[in-house]
């Protein structure tokens, strides 16, 4: 008897069996079968059929099993490009140590991996039950990313994440007040008499929290009397090469600045490069603002006047927020305000 449900158990067709058959991965199975409408109704039709014909049926107690919760939470960062190939953005790796604590004291562990657009890792964490939820990091461009947010709120996943709350955006968001922090950064530089303000950055809809501290810089110079030029403002992705090349944009274009409003402090700390090797003063010729306070900004010569993102209550806050969310709380996004921390970038 034994022997024959051996036998039995080996013979019993697999969600395996059936993926081979159909074309497709074993967690596309076991979200059709499931019902996750993450996956096409011509798919799981298929899908539905073929369990039929092997006479396949859903392990219940396995099902479950899956469903436990874990005590687990799933950081996920987004790849970028970095000097020292670390890959992750140093205003996050700033806020990891405030996450990691944060989950420690709520009785959670944390794992972390990489998340790249080509890849599955928005229905990774789901099908493996893995972690009870995920806490985002850092997206590349918005509008492709956008998409992935959209299935993880179709298949029911518990996220949070950290950016701009658009109006429209999906999912629950934790960000920096990045309109009312780049006002303020203009409002600092138009107090010390810069009336030629330019900015380093992308200033679009596919980077959103760049686009808002651009938005932010352009209302203050407004609102005292000045006209932003569209030719100050050179397109940037996160690096510090991005910036020096940024300020030789700046000179190829033979524009008249006397202030640089930096999308971050990475993208200024390569300004700051470039600057100097033309033998440009700051703050003298060029007064300089970086945005994170990053652990460089205060490194670099002369030390960075910037704006400081709070990653402690960041970290906090995203764990606690994803922690309402898994216990089926009412949740909202969250805006967190930013501080000028003024140094000799500025004022010499």
């Amino acid at each position: 008897m034994a022997g024959q449900s051996a036998r039995e158990a080996k013979e019993r067709p697999t969600s395996f069996d059936i993926a081979q058959l159909a074309g497709v991965s074993q967690p596309t199975v076991s979200r059709a079968l499931s019902g996750n409408p993450s996956v096409s109704e011509a798919t799981r039709k298929r899908i539905e059929a073929i369990a039929r014909q092997l006479n396949y049926k859903v392990d219940k107690n396995a099902s479950s099993l899956r469903r436990r919760e874990s005590k687990t939470l799933a950081l996920l960062f987004f790849e970028d490009p970095t000097p020292d190939q670390s890959l992750i953005n140093p205003f996050f790796l700033s806020m990891l140590g405030s996450l990691t604590r944060t989950c420690a004291l709520r009785g959670y562990d944390l794992l972390t991996s990489f998340q790249q657009l080509s890849s599955d890792w928005h229905v990774d964490y789901e099908d493996s039950r893995r972690a009870d939820g995920i806490i985002l990091l850092g997206y590349g461009d918005f509008e492709e990313y956008r998409v992935r947010l959209d299935q993880l709120i179709a298949q029911g996943t518990h996220f949070v994440r950290w950016g701009s709350a658009q109006p429209g955006a999906p999912g629950t968001v934790i960000g920096c007040d990045n309109i009312g922090s780049g006002a303020a950064a203009a409002e600092h530089l138009i107090a010390l008499g810069r009336r030629r303000i330019g900015f380093i950055g992308q200033a679009n809809n596919h980077y959103p929290e760049f686009f808002d501290r651009y938005r932010g810089a352009c209302e203050a110079q407004r609102a005292a009397g000045l006209e932003p030029n569209p030719v100050l403002q050179v397109d940037a992705l996160n690096t510090q090469a991005a910036g020096y090349e940024a300020v030789q944009e700046l000179v190829r274009r033979q524009v008249d600045l006397d202030a640089l409003f930096c999308a971050s402090d990475t993208i200024a700390i390569g300004a700051l490069a470039a600057l100097q090797e033309l033998g440009l003063t700051v703050p003298g010729d060029v007064a300089v603002i970086g945005f994170d306070d990053i652990p460089a900004a205060s490194l670099t010569h002369p030390p960075l006047t910037t704006v400081a993102q709070n990653y402690l209550l960041a970290g906090e806050t995203l764990v606690d927020t994803l922690l309402r969310l898994i216990r089926g709380d009412a949740v909202a996004s969250v805006t967190l305000p930013g501080k000028l921390i003024v140094r000799r970038s500025t004022t010499g």
